[in-house]
Order: structure tokens, then C-alpha cells, then sequence
């Protein structure tokens, strides 16, 4: 028999998710999984998915790298598995590709086996958009500071 303590405690970190949290767990879960998934599966058969987006201007017309470069690379490289180059190539898109895996593995732990994180509450409840964009951006300058220093101590 459990322990009285045990039991509240329990309760204090998670609780049964509701039946809408674990649809929309779900979709995020086979959504990122998906995405990752597709990727992987292109680069097997040999389709080059960089070819869908055209050379970058910023480095076409001044030599410079601009704060995206590498992003397409990056999360081709983490579709395959390939972590160390993905950090290496871009590591803004590597960091947020992890944040997305993060995310979907806890997502799927909502969706399949119904347990639901009350810190999720708690972060849902405060964060801002205006937090998510400038966290964003912040990532994407850190990523770009990288790049940057590299593209530089290259042409030296």
C-alpha cells in the first residue's frame, strides 16, 4: 500500500490529462515526428531538399552570412541523426529542432499514456508572445553570432 505522502506528491507534479489536451498532444507529437520523419525519408531516397529554396541574397551579394544560413542544412542534418554537424552548420536551428523533439516527446507522453505536467500549466499561463519572439530572436542572433564568427575567421 502506498504511503499517504507518496500519494500527494504524486499529484503535485502530474494529473490526468484531459481528453482535448491529449488530441492536441497528439497532433503535435505526429506533426513533429512527421516532419522529422518526411525529412529523413527524402534524404534515404536521395531527393536534395535544399534545391527547394533558393540561394541565399544576403550572401550572394555581400559575402556574408545572414542570420538563416545554414538552417536548411542543419535540420537536414538533425533529421538524419547527424547532432554534432547540425550544432556545428547552424546551431539556432539545431537548439530549436531540439526544442521541438523535446516537445514532442513530452506531447506524446500526454497523448498516449494521459499524463499531463502541471508546470505546463504553470508555464502556458505566463508565457507571452512577445517571450516567444524575443526569445526567438535571441536564439537566432546567438546563431547568427556563430556563423558569423566562423564565415569571418574563414575569409582570414
Amino acid at each position: 500500500m502506498m504511503d499517504v505522502r507518496q500519494q500527494t506528491n504524486r499529484g503535485r507534479w502530474i494529473r490526468r490529462a484531459l481528453p482535448r489536451q491529449r488530441r492536441v498532444a497528439g497532433l503535435f507529437a505526429l506533426s513533429v515526428f512527421a516532419l522529422f520523419g518526411s525529412l529523413w525519408l527524402l534524404q534515404r531516397v536521395g531527393f536534395d531538399v535544399g534545391s527547394l529554396f533558393p540561394l541565399c541574397g544576403v550572401k550572394q551579394r555581400w559575402g556574408l552570412t545572414c542570420p538563416t544560413c545554414g538552417m536548411t542544412t542543419s535540420v537536414l542534418a538533425f533529421a538524419r541523426g547527424d547532432l554534432v554537424t547540425a550544432f556545428y552548420v547552424q546551431p539556432a536551428a539545431a537548439f530549436l529542432n531540439s526544442l521541438l523533439v523535446g516537445g514532442a516527446f513530452f506531447a506524446f507522453l500526454i497523448a498516449v499514456f494521459g499524463v499531463y505536467f502541471r508546470a505546463l500549466d504553470r508555464l502556458f499561463a505566463e508565457i507571452r508572445i512577445t517571450h516567444v519572439v524575443v526569445g526567438l530572436l535571441i536564439i537566432l542572433a546567438a546563431g547568427w553570432a556563430v556563423t558569423m564568427a566562423r564565415a569571418i575567421a574563414a575569409q582570414t
